[in-house]
């Protein structure tokens, strides 16, 4: 049984949170600026105050029991909480500070979020921003983000809580090369005899919902690339190796240059909308807030993204 006469400490718990997150006591001990004996008599404490077992330790392995997969959820909360409260107490204008941690589609944040980085951090000089390029849909909770970057037609129905922060159009393009010896291109039922470079991390793969086709339904279309990461189609594109279905900001520099033309622009699919996700409001830390309004900002000063509004 665990101590229930006492909460447990807050060293304890940032301790466990910093292990959970890094999955490793050393790299934990690293960033709370302690030894790693130190940080696991921390969390044996909190283990023993809690009464179950946090963690399941191995000499070459390190896990997360389902009661500790819990507990991390509830004091990552507890932690927001705090620094909420502390900042209503100090005020609006107070600095944001910390460490914000932010999972960003691989493709935005190389074509476009990277660019933008230095402004933030500059504007920011407390706080330390830990970006997680992935292009699944992370566990906010789980892997301890503070907020997360999606990009889709929709979200779908869940507990966290998305704010929309603004639009990107996709575009059907193709280099000059390559059309100057492929089949005509008029209607949307012409890809069929295309080849299609294919984005396959979607729920959908090679369905591409262009307006206006025979019927309405989305085009399925064939090709010898498919990659799960945007950027990579960038070279088989110049290289002429066929047409492809893209969000603007992955070729907006290539279709400014000529590199790229875009295709069929009255069949253009439904914008994709840019959304900031946290998995609660109820005091959203003041770091988040500044980092989605520095997006929402710049996205609609920017010529590769519309309006969230226009998404709607």
């Amino acid at each position: 049984m665990g101590n229930n006469d006492r909460p447990p400490n807050w060293p304890a718990l940032q301790a466990f949170c910093r292990v959970v997150e890094q999955r490793s006591f050393t790299a934990a001990a690293r960033h709370l600026g302690l030894t790693g004996g130190a940080v696991s008599k921390l969390v044996a404490q909190l283990e023993a105050d809690v009464g179950v077992q946090l963690l399941q330790r191995t000499t070459r392995s390190l896990q997360v029991t389902e009661a500790g997969q819990r507990f991390y959820g509830a004091a990552v909360r507890l932690q927001e909480d705090l620094h909420s409260a502390l900042d209503d107490a100090r005020g609006s204008g107070a600095s944001a500070a910390g460490r914000l941690r932010v999972a960003v589609p691989t493709s935005f944040a190389l074509m476009w979020l990277a660019r933008q980085v230095p402004a933030f951090l500059q504007a920011h000089p407390q706080l330390t921003l830990d970006l997680d390029l992935n292009d699944r849909y992370v566990d906010l909770v789980a892997e301890g983000m503070d907020c997360a970057i999606r990009i889709a037609t929709a979200l779908p129905d869940s507990s966290l809580v998305a704010r929309p922060l603004g639009a990107v159009q996709r575009v059907l393009v193709a280099a000059p090369g390559y059309l100057a010896s492929a089949p005509s291109l008029a209607s949307p039922e012409d890809l069929l005899q295309h080849a299609c470079l294919i984005y396959t991390q979607t729920d959908s793969p090679g369905l591409w919902p262009l307006r206006g086709t025979r019927g309405g339904a989305p085009v399925q279309v064939q090709g010898r690339l498919r990659v799960n990461n945007s950027v990579v189609l960038r070279d088989a594109l110049l290289a002429g190796q066929g047409v492809t279905l893209t969000p603007r900001f992955v070729v907006h520099d290539l279709l400014a240059s000529g590199a790229l033309v875009e295709l069929l622009p009255g069949h253009r699919p439904a914008p994709l909308r840019i959304y900031g996700v946290v998995a609660q409001q109820r005091h959203l830390p003041r770091k988040v807030q500044v980092f989605l309004d520095f997006v929402a900002q710049l996205l609609a000063a920017s010529g590769e993204f519309a309006a969230h509004e226009t998404a709607q």
